[in-house]
């Protein structure tokens, strides 16, 4: 993705490449498939749901054919995690794929124990818990109830973007605000839990018996069958 006169023009597939992928089931497919791809195009070419599709059909609305609104349908399935999980950007996980990712970026740590050892901020911790006391909360709310407002704590969306990296916290859902009438307004609002919330606590450690360098060695090897020109060094700067 780049930027011309301040509008947002996607790299991705012409709208006559029957290669593209089409549908927000065909994304969610070829997903489980590869395991894990970044929302937007990153430094491994090719490899990202923008390189992917119609550059055309991006931010129109159009649930059946807007790869942005696909995230939302994907997100509500539950069989793939959404969030901000490559270079602190969006992107996908598959269940498959997600306790070995967990167990590689938290190096084996649970929350409680990363935030007892100092490897956690008070910030990340007042967040965590409020999403542990309310196990799903749009983020508008999770940023009032956890302090960050006016004289509160600062900090509020690069907290979000580290927990989300580090595999604590994930999309639920994407819903709309609510007036005072009932009604929806606005654009939709991301829900998040504890990825403990949605794939269970035993499912996302099953893999802390595995060492860091196994986890890389897992993770590397898939990118390079996708993508085998890429350079190693690269692909490690991208899964950190």
């Amino acid at each position: 993705m780049i930027t011309e006169d301040g509008n947002w023009i996607m790299e991705g597939k012409s709208s006559e490449d029957e290669s593209r992928i089409k549908s927000s089931n065909e994304l969610s497919e070829y997903i489980k498939k590869v395991g894990f791809l970044p929302l937007f195009k990153s430094e491994i070419a090719g490899f990202s749901v923008e390189e992917l599709t119609d550059s055309k059909a991006w931010f129109g609305g159009d649930s059946e054919t807007d790869p942005w609104t696909w995230r939302e349908v994907i997100a509500k399935e539950g069989e793939i995690a959404y969030a901000k999980l490559f270079r602190n950007k969006a992107g996908f996980i598959s269940e498959e794929w997600y306790p070995i990712f967990a167990s590689y970026r938290r190096d084996g740590y649970d929350f409680d124990s990363r935030y007892e050892d100092g490897l956690a901020s008070q910030r990340e911790k007042k967040i965590m818990d409020v999403l542990l006391e309310c196990p799903s909360l749009p983020s508008n709310e999770i940023k009032s109830i956890a302090g960050f407002h006016k004289g509160g704590e600062k900090g509020f969306d690069s907290t979000m973007t580290s927990l989300q990296m580090k595999t604590y916290i994930t999309v639920r859902e994407f819903r709309r605000k609510i007036n005072k009438k009932g009604e929806e307004y606005g654009w939709p609002v991301a829900i998040f839990s504890t990825s403990e919330s949605l794939y269970t606590e035993e499912y996302v450690t099953s893999c802390y018996s595995k060492s860091k360098e196994q986890l890389e060695e897992l993770i590397v090897n898939q990118v390079l069958k996708l993508v085998p020109n890429v350079n190693r060094k690269d692909i490690i700067k991208f899964i950190r």
